[in-house]
């Protein structure tokens, strides 16, 4: 199954969170930090959304920085994937 997101939303796939500090402290599963950086798996159209037009700037393959509580998560074929508009997106890593 694919997912093909609408108007400005895009599809992504959260990367694995540090499970290992800087100065080699392992954490446990409660200690992790909810991941903020994903791989970006779909791109909606962008166009007219709320009478303003939209271009998107971010493509599939692009790492993002995106806000913590953003966004929808979802399970398709056993994948998690969140769906969020793209101005939840703060940055892209190059």
């Amino acid at each position: 199954m694919k997912i093909r997101p609408l108007g400005d939303r895009v599809v992504i796939k959260k990367l694995q969170a540090e499970e290992m500090t800087k100065s080699g402290i392992l954490l446990t599963g409660a200690a992790k930090e909810k991941p903020q950086e994903a791989e970006v798996v779909a791109v909606g159209p962008g166009g007219i959304v709320d009478g303003k037009e939209v271009k998107m700037e971010v493509k599939v393959g692009d790492k993002v920085l995106f806000s913590q509580y953003s966004g929808t998560e979802v399970k398709v074929d056993g994948e998690e994937y969140t769906i969020l508009k793209q101005d939840a997106i703060l940055a892209v890593v190059e």
